[in-house]
């Protein structure tokens, strides 16, 4: 068996969503001191929305391919949905990822919900659970 699946070097060769959303309504950035990868995640919220997602990823294949993965499935769903996206979904979605590479999928669900958060301290007004 390879090391990683067709999708995640699909991800990691052809990474969607990649770049920068300058006026973003919500930014999230983590990173991981052990393994050195970073993600930047960039968020576009029309209506309750998620209407674009870029990122930004230094990192191993499986953080690009993590970070790609999970922009796709957050891209035009609810805020809401977004918010119960978890690692163990990103991987499955990548058609797995080996165990010692869990924690890129692990920073790709961190980003998205510190993005998340970021546009809820702008915008407090719009959290439905106030």
């Amino acid at each position: 068996m390879a090391l990683y699946s067709e999708k995640v070097m699909d991800h990691f060769r052809n990474p969607r969503n990649v770049g920068v959303i300058d006026d973003a309504d919500g930014v999230g950035e983590v990173g991981n001191a052990k393994c050195g990868d970073i993600m930047k995640m960039y968020l576009k919220i029309d209506d309750d929305v998620i209407s674009d997602v870029k990122f930004e990823t230094f990192g191993c294949a499986s953080a690009v391919a993590s970070s790609s993965m999970a922009t796709e499935l957050i891209k035009g769903k609810p805020v809401s949905e977004a918010m119960t996206l978890t690692n163990k979904a990103v991987a499955e979605a990548l058609d797995g990822l080996p165990a010692y590479k869990m924690h890129c999928s692990v920073l790709a669900e961190e980003a998205i919900k510190n993005a998340l958060d970021d546009y809820y301290e702008k915008h407090p007004e719009k959290r439905k659970d106030n």
